[in-house]
């Protein structure tokens, strides 16, 4: 069998559509998936590599979504307060250095005891732990008797539990500083893997106390303090401040930007004037560079502010009930309903929603938490969302009987049966697991 292939070589036209992905749209995408604060970082960089570049403080304002985003009206004023700023001082604490120094008795230490007694200090993890080994941090002119002295009179200071090199030495050091509770500190010394993992039937048959015992000193145990350092290692607390606000008035949901933390770019026209003037080719060029970049950041901003002003809009007018009463209503929504609502991509609400906050009626919230599955529900006109899903087993848990917690499959069926959620048992295990909730052999009590 034979082919005969004609074969031609000539010259052909085809016309094909094709956006060029140009620097300025890169810069506009890129300032879209800023947070506020990634933003302002940008912006202060960038006034370093630009003169041209000057930054003022800009204020916010309120606006109804449906009306608003046809028309374009804004209706509402609301000035940025700036003098939240000294909500932002923190106190001045005693580092934990000072508080165990205090405690020692200088005149009987000697130089190199005190050496060695600062080092480990150094050496101690934000929740003071001594993670490392003694050879390990040993230095010359500090013997390791010393050091392994100097660890032990650290352990017996204040906090109890400092300088632990594990959970289970932590704990001790506290029940024995305690000293009132030799069960706890014999079950936490010799059984404290099989007490963790409540595998206590097997424990109570082992040391020959009863469930109830257990369970007296599980509890003691929660009142006693894993990280016994946590206190002087407090970092200065960082503040979310949202992009976009959603108010209620006089029952009307109005919606606006909030610019309180993102300043506004102008260029510095005193010195762009002056290097108009300059008869330097090079400096001509550099000024038109500059310039260029400035008028780059300038659109993308705006871009940056409009695309998540429209998204938020459009998620209040898709949510009235879930911003007036709270996310208990929320109902199930997805990127793409949004995208296509706005006539842009989905990965475009997806960059415009990431590290975007909202302040609410009810609290200052990530903007992609709007965005849940929807799941199956009985007898009912709307699917649930996967936030009612988590709320509802969470008061399931909340309500079971401690000594004989629900399963996993026992909660499927009550959300089926009272709420008409219809989960998988492995839906709900994993839905647990997203709220910090063990499972139902840890969660059982023996009294």
């Amino acid at each position: 069998m034979s082919m005969n292939m004609n074969m031609k070589a000539g010259l052909f036209q085809q016309q094909t559509l094709k956006m060029a992905m140009t620097q300025e749209l890169m810069q506009a995408i890129t300032l879209l998936q800023y947070s506020s604060q990634e933003l302002s970082a940008f912006l202060e960089n960038k006034m370093v590599e630009n003169p041209l570049l000057s930054i003022d403080q800009p204020t916010s304002s309120l606006f109804q979504p449906t009306f608003d985003r046809k028309k374009g009206k804004r209706t509402l004023k609301n000035t940025y307060d700036a003098n939240y700023w000294i909500e932002q001082i923190s106190e001045d604490t005693i580092s934990l250095e000072q508080h165990i120094m205090s405690q020692v008795n200088h005149q009987q230490f000697s130089g190199e005891q005190q050496k060695a007694m600062l080092l480990l200090i150094h050496n101690l993890d934000e929740n003071g732990y001594l993670r490392t080994q003694l050879d390990d941090i040993c230095i010359p002119g500090i013997s390791p008797a010393v050091l392994e002295e100097c660890l032990s009179i650290l352990q017996e200071l204040e906090p109890h539990g400092i300088g632990a090199r594990n959970l289970q030495e932590c704990l001790l050091l506290q029940v024995k500083a305690e000293g009132e509770n030799l069960l706890a500190e014999s079950i936490i010394e010799n059984h404290f893997l099989d007490f963790a993992e409540k595998r206590w039937k097997d424990l109570s048959k082992k040391i020959g106390v009863t469930l109830k015992e257990i369970q007296e000193v599980f509890d003691y145990v929660q009142t006693l303090n894993p990280r016994p350092a946590s206190l002087f290692f407090q970092e200065k607390p960082s503040y979310i401040v949202p992009d976009v606000v959603v108010e209620v008035r006089d029952g009307m949901l109005l919606v606006g930007n909030y610019d309180g933390n993102t300043p506004n770019l102008n260029v510095d026209k005193g010195y762009l004037n002056r290097m108009k003037s300059h008869k330097d080719q090079g400096v001509q060029r550099f000024i038109q560079d500059k310039w260029q970049e400035y008028q780059w950041i300038s659109r993308g901003i705006q871009q940056r502010k409009e695309t998540i002003l429209k998204v938020i809009q459009c998620i209040v007018e898709k949510q009235p009930a879930c911003f007036h009463h709270g996310l208990n209503y929320l109902k199930p929504m997805t990127m793409k309903e949004i995208a296509d609502e706005l006539g842009i991509h989905e990965s475009t609400v997806s960059r415009a929603v990431k590290g975007k906050y909202v302040q609410t009626p009810f609290g200052t919230i990530e903007m992609r938490i709007f965005f849940t599955t929807s799941l199956q529900s009985v007898g009912l006109d709307e699917d649930m969302s996967g936030m009612q899903a988590k709320k509802s087993l969470q008061a399931a848990i909340n309500g079971e009987n401690k000594q004989k917690p629900l399963s996993d499959q026992d909660l499927a069926e009550r959300l089926k049966e009272e709420h008409g959620i219809i989960l998988a048992r492995r839906t709900v295990a994993k839905y647990r697991e997203q709220l910090g909730i063990p499972s139902s052999s840890k969660r059982k009590r023996y009294d």
